[in-house]
């Protein structure tokens, strides 16, 4: 008899992720499409990806995740604010999905599944507390504690991304000035290095990557400037939770020890000597299906326990 399927939806700033698992976390079908720029556009994209989704394994399906980015209301069931996809602000999400998605799921912030994810399929394995950010467009975040997602008095818990690094920085689009978002993320690494060079030249956060590797001065002191960063946020994570991993994923982490290493330099500095000693910071490795399979176990569990939409 075919196993059950658990469908997973990742949202970000620049792609939708999807795809499907069984219950041992194995990934049977994945793809991905960019974001649409409006809502409407957004919904009729999950409605065709789950139409092909179920034409491929009909009737094998049996509940659909969704992470979307932004902070997510746990009682009114909606992104309040989405600093990276604003028109998902405010939208009643669970009227729009029960009209395209004919099974029971379950809604969260992106980062939160993603971590939830690499708690159970990835770097987070075996740990009792867990801090996951994932660095991209943005920076998000989730927290595991003591085995269980925190999601907080209202589901806005984790959100490292938005707290004041640099209070003399740059407005973020929570509304906030010199959220860790605005010093560590794609654009940052963009500005810091348009800044260090001097040069206004199109530039994207991988060719920073390849001229660090090959030997650009700019382009490291660009990556130890949002590891500085990073590392006084991950210092003041280690003395405020002692947790017992922190995983960092994200396509800021394809660039490895070069965001890395500045990091963990920075963090021991900043953390209380016995707590670093006994927290490990190292790389995710679900890479890019952290959220969709995070997002699918999710809801598979949610369903188990009666609470999901539908």
């Amino acid at each position: 008899m075919p196993d059950n399927l658990y469908a997973g939806f990742d949202l970000g700033g620049t792609q939708l992720k999807y795809g499907l698992i069984n219950a041992s976390g194995r990934i049977i079908f994945k793809g991905q499409a960019p974001s649409p720029p409006d809502i409407n556009s957004l919904m009729n994209l999950i409605q065709k990806t789950w139409v092909e989704l179920d034409r491929r394994y009909p009737r094998r399906i049996k509940s659909a995740g969704f992470g979307f980015a932004g902070f997510f209301s746990l009682k009114e069931k909606k992104i309040k604010q989405s600093p990276n996809y604003p028109a998902l602000n405010n939208f009643p999400l669970f009227p729009a999905l029960k009209k395209i998605i004919p099974v029971p799921f379950a809604v969260h912030n992106d980062a939160n599944l993603a971590a939830y994810g690499e708690y159970l399929f990835g770097s987070g394995r075996n740990v009792h507390s867990l801090v996951f950010l994932t660095v991209g467009t943005g920076l998000g975040s989730g927290l595991i504690l003591e085995g269980e997602l925190w999601q907080g008095k209202a589901g806005f818990a984790g959100e490292l991304g938005h707290i004041t690094v640099n209070p003399e920085g740059l407005k973020c689009g929570c509304g906030n000035i010199g959220c860790l978002e605005t010093e560590v993320s794609a654009p940052a690494l963009v500005r810091n290095y348009r800044q260090f060079s001097g040069k206004d030249e199109p530039l994207e956060a991988r060719d920073i990557y390849l001229r660090a590797r090959a030997g650009d001065e700019n382009a490291k002191k660009s990556f130890d400037r949002c590891g500085y960063f990073l590392g006084i946020a991950l210092g003041i994570v280690i003395n405020f939770l002692n947790p017992e991993k922190i995983v960092i994923g994200g396509g800021g982490m394809k660039s490895g020890q070069w965001l890395l290493g500045p990091t963990r330099a920075e963090a021991r500095r900043r953390a209380i000597a016995p707590s670093f000693a006994t927290c490990r910071i190292q790389k995710a490795s679900l890479g890019n299906d952290a959220g969709l399979m995070g997002a699918a176990a999710w809801a598979w569990h949610q369903l188990q326990a009666g609470r999901t939409g539908r």
